[in-house]
């Protein structure tokens, strides 16, 4: 389940991408299979020691183009181990809300990405996260888990102000939003409530079997309902100086 959407945040192959906090490394698998030169990294070591098992096993079965590599690492968001302009694209979906000083990662994700980069932010939307913080303060009140909500308007400034130029912006995973209302509400460690077991075999028939129905429904629910909103940007190329 992709929360960017890749025909709005276009990816070459050979690019530099970094998968900032890539957890299970959804994100890093799909550019991987665009040919990308990936680098997913986490601080969770038992999550990036499966993520590049995973990578193994899509290099072994030939999901990825020749001239595609994948790295998984351990590091910290807030002191990247990279030199200046090292990524063509920066990845950093659903953890911003997660770490107390978002601009120094923001300043960090500017720092390694060259000028006319890309970069994708994805974070629970405002409206959603609300309704769950109001039904259960287990959904947030646990070590490592959502420090604030953010507006949209809130999270393209703190882009803008990094020195990005915010391009483009949409909701996504309508249909996921009910199912975290129904965790909240029975228990976020409760996965045997009837509703929420039944949801769930929803969520996994969509994901696996991606009906049209479904999608349409989606599209339609996003802008009302969407779970996360994602914000693209680029980095600006520094103006020329005249050295005469």
């Amino acid at each position: 389940m992709l929360t960017v959407d890749f025909s709005r945040f276009p990816l070459a192959p050979g690019d530099r991408v970094l998968d900032l906090g890539c957890g299970a490394g959804r994100h890093a698998f799909e550019c991987y299979r665009r040919g990308a030169q990936v680098v997913a990294l986490d601080q969770n070591g038992e999550e990036i020691r499966e993520v590049a098992k995973w990578f193994a096993a899509m290099k072994e079965a030939g999901e990825a183009p020749e001239g595609a590599t994948a790295t998984a690492m351990e590091g910290d968001a807030l002191a990247l181990p990279f030199p200046d302009e090292s990524f063509d694209v920066v990845i950093i979906s659903e953890v911003m809300e997660h770490i107390p000083d978002d601009k120094g990662v923001l300043a960090e994700m500017v720092r390694v990405l060259r000028p006319g980069g890309r970069i994708a932010v994805t974070v629970p939307r405002y409206g959603p996260e609300k309704v769950c913080w109001a039904l259960s303060d287990a959904y947030h009140e646990v070590e490592g888990g959502h420090i604030r909500i953010y507006k949209a308007d809130e999270l393209v400034a703190k882009v803008r102000e990094a020195g990005l130029r915010p391009y483009g912006s949409h909701h996504a995973h309508a249909l996921h939003s009910p199912y975290w209302w129904l965790k909240c509400a029975f228990g976020v460690d409760n996965d045997k409530a009837l509703p929420v077991r039944a949801y769930h075999k929803l969520l996994v028939w969509d994901i696996m079997k991606k009906p049209l129905a479904t999608r349409i429904a989606e599209r339609a629910l996003n802008p009302v309902l969407g779970k996360s909103f994602v914000v693209y940007a680029t980095k600006p190329h520094l103006p020329r100086v005249d050295a005469r």
